[in-house]
């Protein structure tokens, strides 16, 4: 296990987020908000923070090529629209210049005098939440897969993809447990694709974060995920005990029954690379 290849504009990483579309996706959580838009919400943050990473004085450096693959009732789908919407993987760069649409949102800040004054901010969005039909999860993995090779194929010395997978309910579309052990054996010299699950409840309860073994999961379909997850790098390791979590060499990319806490802190530490040169 290796996950050391310094990141830089010539040799840059991915990541793939591969987000669960179907139509338990609308149910709300504790916040009351659907399951759906709180994810996306999680996503377009994560996807500004990793344009304000790459963000130097002369602009934004191409550290990371991202995509998002969504599916549900139309099939797998691309999650981003417009220009970005041609090609899976984009250049962060890209991002930066095309969201699909800028919201204005209200925000509470410290006035610096011990009160709080509530301010408006642009918040920019590339991933709409939907939440329709069935979980074609084995043909989303799939699809990744696909797009994974032939990037691993053109960046050979670079650091391995993360695919962040958000789901919250079984695949309909038959096991996607041997199509889950493909995508993580795709390599760059560096190492193989992580792959990362969370399951989304409604539940705010009894979550189950970054899990050493399948003892004491509370069902095959939580076991099913872990299955389906990498072992954490070192690194990966550090950021996750640094937010206060519990893991060990032996933890995986996975977190059950996440409300909504655990989805940012799952976004934040999935695409959290080695170092940026």
């Amino acid at each position: 296990m290796a996950y050391e290849a310094q990141i830089s504009r010539h040799n840059p990483t991915a990541f793939l987020f591969i987000v669960d579309q179907s139509g338990s996706m609308s149910d709300k959580m504790s916040s009351g908000r659907s399951k759906a838009e709180f994810v996306a919400d999680a996503l377009n943050r994560t996807l500004m923070n990793l344009v304000t990473r790459c963000t130097k004085s002369e602009g934004v450096r191409n550290y990371f090529e991202v995509g998002v693959l969504g599916y549900g009732g139309n099939g797998v789908v691309n999650g981003f629209s417009g220009i970005l919407g041609s090609t899976i993987l984009n250049p962060v760069s890209a991002l930066e210049q095309n969201p699909a649409r800028i919201e204005e949102r209200k925000r509470k800040i410290d006035d610096g005098a011990g009160g709080i004054i509530e301010t408006t901010v642009k918040f920019p969005v590339w991933f709409t939440p939907i939440a329709s039909g069935g979980t074609p999860m084995k043909d989303a993995l799939a699809t990744a897969a696909e797009v994974l090779v032939a990037w691993c194929d053109s960046h050979p010395d670079c650091y391995p993809p993360t695919v962040l997978h958000v789901t919250d309910g079984e695949s309909t579309d038959g096991d996607p447990e041997e199509i889950a052990s493909h995508l993580r054996q795709i390599r760059t010299n560096d190492g193989e694709v992580l792959v990362l699950n969370i399951h989304v409840s409604a539940l705010g309860h009894d979550v189950i974060r970054f899990p050493s073994s399948e003892h004491g999961l509370p069902d095959s379909y939580a076991k099913l995920l872990f299955r389906m997850s990498s072992l954490l790098p070192a690194h990966l390791l550090g950021f996750a005990q640094e937010k206060g979590h519990s893991v060990s060499p032996e933890s995986h990319g996975f977190m059950f029954n996440a409300e909504a806490a655990e989805i940012v802190d799952f976004f934040d530490i999935g695409t959290r690379a080695s170092q940026l040169r």
